[in-house]
């Protein structure tokens, strides 16, 4: 999937999640999903080497960052299997960056309320 850059600048909603399945306004449907204000595309972890543990690390924000986001959802997964280690969300609140961290039913709810003003982005794993 291509990455989606929209010129308005609002984040991408969460239409739809259930286990191994996202469907994402204006994406389409797939697994895993990077977000950030304007757009967003798959998650795809074999491109920084992302494992459920040690878990999200700063390079898998960086693209967020990159995007403007000043708040970040991460996903645990659904049974919260995907960690987030203290240094990536030290990383980002060194950058004045707001940090939510939930299971993924949880983040997309947080995630689609602060779409309606916030420019937020997020990183959500579908499974696990």
């Amino acid at each position: 999937m291509e990455p989606v850059v929209k010129q308005d600048k609002r984040p991408p909603r969460i239409v739809q999640v259930s286990w191994g399945r996202m469907e994402v306004e204006g994406l389409g449907v797939g697994k895993d999903f990077k977000l950030y204000p304007g757009g967003g595309r798959a998650w795809d972890w074999a491109e920084t080497g992302t494992r459920h543990s040690p878990g999200i690390q700063p390079a898998d924000v960086d693209e967020l960052v990159a995007h403007g986001a000043t708040t970040v959802v991460l996903s645990q997964g659904m049974n919260k299997q995907l960690h987030v280690p203290p240094d990536t969300c030290r990383y980002l609140e060194e950058r004045s960056i707001t940090v939510h961290v939930a299971e993924t039913r949880e983040a997309v709810k947080i995630y689609n309320e602060l779409t309606e003003g916030a420019l937020v982005g997020g990183l959500f794993h579908s499974t696990c």
